[in-house]
């Protein structure tokens, strides 16, 4: 799919203009990139601590601790396609500005929320706000990354500016949320509310009622070509290789640097390394392979050091290293993994514009993540019945380790 040209009418929609050789973001992109920064912000400042206080304050047994967090994590990436889809009907300001409210009235919600039904629907709340807005802005993203692209600028670098904005969420919220737990889990969770509302008061005044070149679509008519295009859910199930393979540093790689040192306490610091990483090389590695590779290539490359990671530790695990020597090949993983996300997750958008029918890369966009999730979903319990099988060490390493090299054939051809 080729974005519209339609001239530019205001100036949060101006395409990028050139100066001194290189090519700035437009308006609109740079609200769509700090969005997805404070997004991650309110987000992580809240998710990290959801557990122990359903455990703790709420007195959840574990297993229902667990279906509550699954229930989140399907009412947000299950349904992710619907939220593409109302954007590709609506437009983005409407279907963002109503996700920014239930995800408000979610936190506050869940800040006072004291029996199970109660967090379960504010949990529930919180999830298809995230399935609204996400999508929403992920699409037009791409699509801006399209325009900015035909003014020479570079598609994978914005959506790699993307990736690193949400990082550094990912990173940021955490310790704001650390610092406001020393009063009380409500208090986070009002924080994380506040955060949405200047979210929401931002873009009810900044994000454009209308965006040239986005036509409105009927919501009937899109799944069918959808699910007949076999190049696009190639791409998806590529995708759900890499998300399967990614999901191993909250499955795998705990119980290894729990074998090697004794505790899971290294945990904090091989994330710490993986954040630190994608907001320091992403866009370096970003530019140096946009130079060379077209985004087959590159995410090629990506899914082969991704399977190298889990090699190195393969290798590694019949020698039983223990202390710092036996943490080495986790970190080896950590490195060659998050080198891997680098290229596969910015590229991976970067492609669905280019299969995507016309006026539906919201649809595409909710479906890439959609199906790899439920790709995840599956494949993660295939994951742990496989860790805990008792097979030589090396053994689910290395099966682990041909998910994302298999994963290359199913890549679609430019």
């Amino acid at each position: 799919m080729t974005a519209p040209t339609t001239a530019p009418t205001t100036a949060l929609t101006a395409g990028p203009r050139q100066v001194s050789g290189r090519h700035r973001l437009s308006p609109l992109l740079r609200l769509l990139i700090l969005t997805q920064l404070a997004f991650n912000i309110g987000f992580f400042a809240v998710l990290p601590f959801l557990s122990a206080h359903l455990g703790q304050a709420v007195g959840m047994a574990g297993w229902l601790v667990g279906f509550v967090l699954g229930l989140r994590t399907f009412s947000q990436q299950g349904l992710f396609v619907v939220g593409g889809a109302l954007a590709d009907r609506y437009g983005i300001r409407p279907v963002v500005l109503a996700g920014c409210v239930l995800r408000i009235g979610g936190f506050a919600w869940l800040g006072y929320a004291a029996q199970t039904w109660s967090v379960i629907c504010a949990v529930l709340l919180i999830g298809f706000a995230a399935a609204l807005f996400s999508p929403a802005v992920e699409s037009e993203v791409a699509r801006q990354a399209i325009v900015h692209e035909e003014h020479g600028g570079s598609r994978t670098r914005v959506l790699a500016l993307f990736t690193v904005a949400g990082q550094a969420g990912a990173f940021v919220g955490p310790l704001i949320g650390a610092l406001l737990l020393s009063v009380d889990f409500r208090t986070v969770c009002l924080a994380g509310a506040g955060i949405f509302v200047l979210v929401l008061a931002g873009h009810a005044w900044l994000l454009p009622q209308h965006i040239p070149g986005r036509e409105r679509v009927h919501l009937r008519g899109g799944m069918g070509p959808l699910l007949r295009n076999r190049r696009f859910l190639a791409l998806c199930c590529a995708y759900g290789a890499y998300l399967l393979a990614y999901n191993q540093l909250y499955l795998a790689l705990p119980a290894e640097v729990e074998r090697a040192a004794g505790s899971q306490a290294p945990l904090a610091w091989l994330f710490a390394l993986s954040s630190l990483l994608v907001v320091t090389a992403q866009l370096p590695l970003t530019r140096w392979v946009g130079d060379r590779l077209d985004l087959r290539r590159s995410m090629v490359t990506g899914l082969l050091l991704i399977a190298a990671g889990f090699a190195v530790v393969a290798v590694a695990r019949p020698a039983g290293w223990t202390g710092t020597r036996g943490l080495l090949p986790a970190a080896g993983f950590v490195v060659l993994l998050t080198l891997g996300q680098m290229l596969v997750a910015p590229v991976a958008r970067a492609w669905v514009p280019d299969l995507a029918e016309e006026g539906r890369l919201g649809l595409y966009t909710g479906a890439l993540s959609s199906v790899s999730g439920l790709i995840v979903l599956v494949g993660s319990s295939a994951s742990g019945i496989l860790l805990d099988s008792g097979l030589p060490a090396a053994v689910p390493w290395l099966v682990l380790a041909a998910v994302p090299a298999a994963a290359v054939a199913l890549l679609p051809r430019r």
